[in-house]
């Protein structure tokens, strides 16, 4: 749940809060929202995830096999605008995450033994100051954004972090928006330290669904259904992260585990009024790779690598959006 979120691509903290009357700037605070929970105002979720088998290697040698009976995330975002002008504007995000692991027994490999795992907590909080502005290029509009961010465990402050894109409006229709762009992680842990940015949505004619493509964070098609919900049926990358405490006979110190997962089901959003949206998704998580590394080291440099099966899940939350 780091504020460098695959989910969040596109442009991570543009709201309607700081929109003013130009159209460029309103639009994208709507589009950015509409898609993405955790950039509104205010957002809580539960995320639960089915049982699952994993096996873990230990500096390229296989060192356990277990099981994940239960395991469960809370969050909790906030964004606030702080300065705004009719192109330029400051916002500033918390994010807070709370994740449990509970494990059948544990076999370890090495010394062909099973032993028990307590249940695991972690705990991550994040504050981030991003700045957002609207020009033109090419006669076409565009959107810069960098982003700096401090992160933390219960225990300490970790690390700053930042993200830098610019985003092209190549064309915008009532039926068709297309942009291009790139974002640059200035972060040596991060999986994906530079990504294109490719957003493709179109309605389609005569019907009421429309296509949602981020590349590479989803794909999705989307419909209203009943007057004030929308399904949404596809797949999205997600990643996640956490810092851990290690006090073993190879591994001591504070290590960070970074996860890349892929997300296919269904997401159905309803405007329950007065500014609320309840939103749930259900389906099923591939994880694509987990690696821990030492705190700030490149995730090539990993200690330990862990393969896990795919596990069902479910997300309930609720999102505040006044704008």
């Amino acid at each position: 749940m780091k504020i460098r979120l695959l989910i969040l691509l596109p442009l991570i903290t543009i709201l309607p809060a700081a929109a003013q009357n130009d159209s460029i700037p309103k639009e994208t605070g709507k589009v950015i929202t509409s898609k993405f929970p955790t950039t509104r105002v205010f957002d809580v979720q539960y995320n639960q995830l089915g049982p699952a088998d994993y096996t873990t290697k230990a500096f390229g040698n296989e060192k356990e096999k277990a099981r994940v009976n239960n395991h469960y995330r809370f969050r909790v975002s906030a964004n606030i605008p702080v300065y705004k002008t009719n192109r330029f504007f400051i916002t500033g995000s918390l994010r807070y995450k709370y994740e449990v692991f509970e494990f059948d027994n544990v076999y370890d490999i090495p010394s062909q033994t099973n032993y028990n795992r307590p249940t695991q907590e972690f705990h991550y909080f994040a504050g981030a100051v991003s700045a957002t502005y609207f020009s033109t290029l090419f006669k076409k509009p565009v959107i810069y954004n960098v982003s700096g961010t401090v992160d933390a465990n219960q225990y300490a402050f970790q690390r700053v972090k930042g993200l830098a894109s610019a985003t092209l409006v190549l064309k915008k229709n009532d039926r068709t928006t297309i942009t291009a762009g790139a974002l640059a992680m200035l972060d040596p842990s991060s999986i994906l330290p530079f990504v294109p940015i490719f957003t493709y949505e179109h309605n389609f004619k005569n019907s009421p669904w429309t296509l949602d493509f981020i590349m590479p964070q989803r794909l999705l098609l989307k419909r209203k259904l009943l007057e004030k919900g929308q399904l949404s049926v596809g797949t999205e990358l997600n990643s996640e992260n956490f810092y851990l405490r290690l006090n073993t006979g190879l591994l001591n110190g504070t290590y960070e585990l970074n996860q890349l997962e892929l997300r296919s089901g269904l997401t159905y959003e309803y405007w329950l009024g007065k500014n609320l949206i309840g939103t749930f998704k259900g389906g099923l998580t591939n994880v694509i790779t987990t690696r821990i590394t030492e705190r700030g080291e490149k995730t090539s440099k990993y200690v330990l690598e862990s393969k896990q099966d795919p596990q069902w899940y479910f997300n309930i939350g609720i999102s505040y959006n006044p704008f």
